[in-house]
């Protein structure tokens, strides 16, 4: 199976497993600052969402309800798309795994926080394990360093999208630290550049990561892809 991966900008990805569109935390133009499309030039087949902040779903409504996708996420965010009048979710919670057509899917944890946009209970945050025949992918969401990282990385990981902005999420130390616990083949920063808060200059993290690891650092430019 052949794995396209691509950036949308912060940590909006694509991910097309043959033909599968797997959305992951659909944040588009017009509010994304960082996206050079909006959600009506995307295909869905599946959604990702790894938490309710305004900044990973607040495209994932409209996304869901123009294309018929499945969002999968945790009990609450798949309670709160049903009440926006879209019932096609499938609730998880971390730990937990499923088999979907496009592969096995498991909830991980993250260290974060997770309101939604309206103010209410967006459950624990987290991340995805995605597992095909031929290869596992690491979405991390956005998370602090935490060292249980390790029992992730024991899967095999061949590709890790994590966090590196800083502020809200691990910073460039902390992601460099993150890759000594799982052990990627492949890393995709994302979650910087989108705010000055989070403004990262990531060819210079990726030149640390050559340097401290046997990692191949990957960084995308918005709408740049890359495959498995």
């Amino acid at each position: 199976m052949t794995i396209k991966v691509t950036w949308h900008g912060h940590a909006t990805f694509s991910l097309d497993f043959d033909g599968t569109k797997v959305v992951v935390d659909p944040f588009f133009s017009v509010n994304n600052p960082s996206a050079l499309r909006s959600a009506d030039e995307v295909a869905a087949d599946y959604i990702l969402q790894t938490h309710g902040h305004a900044d990973h779903i607040v495209d994932t409504v409209p996304l869901a309800k123009r294309t018929g996708a499945q969002v999968i996420g945790n009990f609450e965010i798949c309670n709160w798309i049903n009440a926006q009048g879209h019932d096609n979710t499938w609730a998880m919670n971390t730990g937990g795994g499923y088999d979907f057509p496009f592969g096995r899917v498991k909830m991980t944890p993250a260290l974060h926080s997770s309101g939604l946009p309206d103010g209410s209970y967006g459950g624990d945050p987290g991340g995805y394990l995605v597992t095909t025949a031929s290869n596992t992918i690491y979405i991390a969401g956005d998370t602090a360093l935490f060292t249980d990282m390790s029992l992730i990385g024991a899967a095999g990981i061949d590709l890790a999208i994590i966090p590196t902005g800083d502020n809200f999420t691990m910073g460039p130390d902390d992601a460099l630290s993150a890759l000594g616990y799982l052990q990627p083949k492949v890393v995709i920063p994302c979650h910087f550049g989108t705010w000055p808060p989070i403004s990262q200059d990531m060819n210079a993290w990726a030149e640390r990561v050559i340097a401290n690891s046997e990692v191949k650092p990957v960084v995308l430019s918005v709408e740049g892809s890359f495959s498995l």
